[in-house]
């Protein structure tokens, strides 16, 4: 046929980046569509492409009969036709005669041709598709092409990329012909081609980042637990290391923050906080509010994920950041819901840090999914033998222990000034201080000075309103001499009134 037919092969393999067998199967299609719309059907169409894949030919499949003017001409033809083409042929035989494309009808060529670009373009999706599904999460780098309604087109080589409004960082601005490195977050098929959604706003793509700048993440040396990220403003990573003599955060700054500065400025200036991951989650809830320096971190409610930390006055507005963003990237790392105040506004607050450190939700080692424990036994490193002493003078639980004084414990039978000393460590490392309870049940601390004037007064009211006047029975109280109501006077004996009190 053409004797440029294998460039054009190359040039559609180049431009549509499909194989060759599929751009040969292609043009078969092709050719095939064009024999039935000119012979109305291709039963007996044959296309042979040369070995070297140059050339290509299409051939009509015909059965030799006699000489009639009733033959088939599409199907068949005469012998003496054939004996013209193929001097040892006979009747029955099967001949190929090649059709040449000229003969075509033009209308057939072109539904043809409509139909070969609309394979090659569903090649070309499928191909592409199956190319890229299997990248998402990977970084790609393409080439500002243009913008429409705050999305972008991205040049990607054999085909493009789209990177929304909403996957775009706001600090960040693109023109013509600028490079932008982006995380493939979605590859879809949809009816104008084939969609592959970039993104630079994900916490994913901070990962890639991450691990193309910092080597011991890449070889996972150095492991991320978390990202969290309010994109243009500010990222919080979360690491750890698998090796003890490896600083998972001294890795990720690098030699003078080399390696932290060079993510900053891929990120257009984002402020980056690395912080260390602890299985503790009072210590966990501490790293996440860098950069403040965090004084103490008071558990409110263990079931609830509740927290409370204390920082300095000078320290407040930096822990909670611009419009509440240190402090609620913070939660969402966490996955607490932590509250920030001052030592002067926790003082303020009805929390009571001398009430015991007590057995539901109080451990700093309890970390998701452990259990909590009650029992004295269950104290780590405690020794058996004061386990049992404890237990011979009546105390089993956690919470009864912690609620006793020295002197308390001290009066116990069988108890040395050193096992109380020993006792009072064990308590101090393993027990949390927590929030005392505020409905009123005894939770073994004693009451507030107010709660018991507040009992006396209500005693001594109760006391008051037993006594009646003999003259009016008006109600009177032990401090009056003179009936308010009817005004004889009135005279209280004292052993009258401790009768009455008992």
């Amino acid at each position: 046929m053409n004797a440029d037919f294998s460039d054009s092969i190359r040039l559609i393999q180049s431009e549509r980046g499909i194989t060759e067998d599929l751009v040969l199967g292609t043009i078969e299609e092709f050719l095939l569509a064009a024999y039935k719309k000119t012979f109305g059907t291709a039963e007996n169409a044959v296309v042979r492409f040369s070995e070297t894949g140059n050339e290509v030919a299409i051939f009509a499949k015909k059965i030799i009969v006699e000489d009639d003017d009733l033959y088939d001409p599409v199907a068949e033809i005469e012998l003496a036709e054939a004996l013209e083409l193929n001097e040892d042929c006979e009747i029955g035989d099967e001949l190929l005669i090649e059709i040449n494309p000229k003969e075509f009808d033009r209308g057939a060529v072109q539904s043809a041709k409509q139909k070969a670009r609309q394979n090659l373009r569903e090649i070309q999706k499928d191909t592409l598709y199956s190319e890229f599904k299997d990248k998402v999460g990977e970084m790609i780098i393409g080439y500002f092409q243009r913008e429409k309604n705050g999305t972008i087109f991205v040049d990607l080589g054999k085909t493009e990329g789209i990177l929304p409004r909403r996957f775009q960082s706001p600090r960040e601005e693109y023109h013509h012909g600028d490079r932008i490195k982006a995380m493939i977050a979605e590859v879809k098929k949809a009816t104008s081609g084939l969609e592959i959604i970039l993104s630079r706003s994900h916490g994913e793509f901070v990962k890639r980042i991450f691990e193309l700048e910092v080597p011991e993440i890449y070889d996972g040396t150095v492991e991320i637990f978390k990202i969290v990220r309010e994109p243009g403003y500010r990222t919080k990573v979360a690491v750890y290391s698998n090796r003890d003599d490896v600083d998972p955060v001294g890795a990720c700054v690098g030699l003078k923050g080399v390696r932290i500065q060079a993510i900053v400025r891929e990120l257009e200036g984002e402020k980056i906080d690395i912080l260390k991951y602890d299985n503790d989650p009072i210590s966990f809830i501490r790293n996440a509010l860098s950069p403040a320096e965090v004084q103490d971190v008071v558990v409110l409610d263990g079931a609830k994920r509740q927290a409370l930390a204390i920082v300095p006055e000078q320290q407040l507005s930096l822990a909670i950041g611009k419009q509440g963003l240190n402090v609620r990237l913070a939660n969402r790392l966490v996955d607490w819901n932590i509250d920030v105040k001052t030592e002067a506004q926790f003082a303020e607050m009805d929390v009571s840090l001398e009430i015991s450190r007590a057995a539901s939700d109080l451990f700093s080692g309890i970390g998701e999914g452990e259990e909590e424990i009650t029992r004295i036994g269950e104290l780590p490193d405690i020794p058996e033998r004061i386990v049992s002493l404890l237990m011979e003078n009546g105390i089993e639980l956690i919470e009864t222990l912690i609620n006793l004084t020295r002197d308390e414990l001290n009066g116990l039978t069988g108890l040395t000034p050193s096992d109380v000393e020993q006792i009072q460590k064990i308590i101090e490392d393993n027990v949390e201080i927590v929030e005392s309870d505020d409905t009123g049940e005894d939770d073994g601390a004693e009451y507030s000075e107010e709660a018991s004037a507040e009992a006396e007064t209500e005693a001594v009211v109760e006391s008051e309103e037993t006594y009646e006047c003999p003259e009016c029975e008006h109600p009177i109280t032990a401090d009056m001499s003179v009936c308010p109501n009817c005004g004889v006077g009135l005279s209280f004996e004292i052993e009258e009134v401790e009768e009455q009190e008992d």
